[in-house]
């Protein structure tokens, strides 16, 4: 995990909460008309979403850090490479592979997908090192997509994997392989299927930005960020526990289940506060207690009962 840097975010480049909300009311559905410009970086499409109760009471995190603040290894290890290094991605066209434990496998097309019950959802994302940000994304629920393939009842556990493109993603060439690739990650059927589960294919409006996980990603907001896997290609339906990259990278610091618990330390840092990004520095003024699941616990640890989180980190 790379050293963090506060990124300073000029104020003319925030968008003020009241004006992103106010425009949504103009915008048209993109489907999956995303827009390419030179070698292929996309641009920005605005889409139409559905409100939704999913939403949490706090300051958007301002969308300049939101783009330019990010892990996605597949474009470099620092916070600023992906943004930096995304632009020659083609998220189009793109199909998502569902298959496994189903009645009924599928591939997706990207226009499907984008046809889905879209709804604006605003989440809290905390990563593992200690940070945190609020979101708007655009999404559906997993559990919609899972409906369609119809998992079989020996189906325990749902599988994921990124797109491998070392020719468009530049950490994933050269000498040095910072993770092994693709990268994967896995949760519970039954968090799979949790409301709060989505599949998002925007932020603030608009389609995802390459160096977000274009043209879609997974976003399960009580688990650290890691565990919200992007630019997905194929989700599998399994019985057993499925292998995830950070936990096989790192055992002892990175596991299964990776829900945020302010109550189990990192091995190398206290995980009991938290900086959100664009209040104060990283040290002192700014922190904030890190919440259960990340504020979710209400929803979502009843998923849990009887597991020992301290054990099932």
């Amino acid at each position: 995990m790379s050293t963090y840097h506060p990124p300073h975010i000029p104020a003319s480049e925030i968008t003020p909460r009241e004006i992103y909300m106010s425009r949504r009311g103009f915008m048209t559905t993109a489907a999956a008309g995303l827009v390419f410009a030179g070698a292929g970086g996309a641009l920005a499409a605005p889409l139409t979403a559905s409100p939704s109760a999913f939403k949490v009471d706090e300051p958007l995190t301002p969308k300049e850090a939101v783009t330019t603040y990010n892990n996605f290894y597949e474009f470099g290890v620092n916070k600023e490479d992906p943004s930096q290094n995304a632009g020659d991605f083609k998220p189009t066209p793109w199909t998502v592979k569902v298959e496994g434990m189903v009645g009924k496998p599928k591939q997706f097309g990207l226009e499907e997908l984008m046809k889905m019950p879209l709804e604006d959802r605003t989440y809290r994302l905390r990563c593992v090192e200690g940070w945190s940000m609020v979101i708007p994304w655009i999404g559906f629920p997993l559990s919609a997509l899972l409906d369609q393939v119809e998992p079989l009842g020996s189906a325990k556990y749902v599988a994921f994997e990124t797109v491998v493109r070392p020719e468009e993603m530049p950490g994933q060439k050269g000498f040095f392989q910072p993770l092994p690739w693709p990268y994967i990650e896995g949760l519970r059927l039954d968090e799979a299927r949790h409301p709060l589960t989505i599949l998002a294919v925007g932020l603030y409006g608009e389609t995802l930005p390459n160096q977000n996980g274009a043209p879609i990603r997974l976003v399960v907001p009580w688990k650290y960020g890691f565990k919200s896997i992007k630019s997905i290609v194929k989700i599998s339906l399994v019985e057993q526990q499925p292998q995830t990259t950070w936990k096989n990278a790192n055992a002892r610091e990175y596991g299964f289940y990776s829900n945020v618990n302010p109550a189990v330390d990192h091995p190398r840092w206290s995980q009991a506060t938290e900086q959100r990004i664009g209040e104060g520095g990283f040290f002192g003024a700014g922190r904030r207690p890190t919440l259960p699941f990340n504020g979710y616990a209400g929803q979502v640890a009843s998923l849990y009962a009887g597991l020992d989180l301290k054990a099932n980190y």
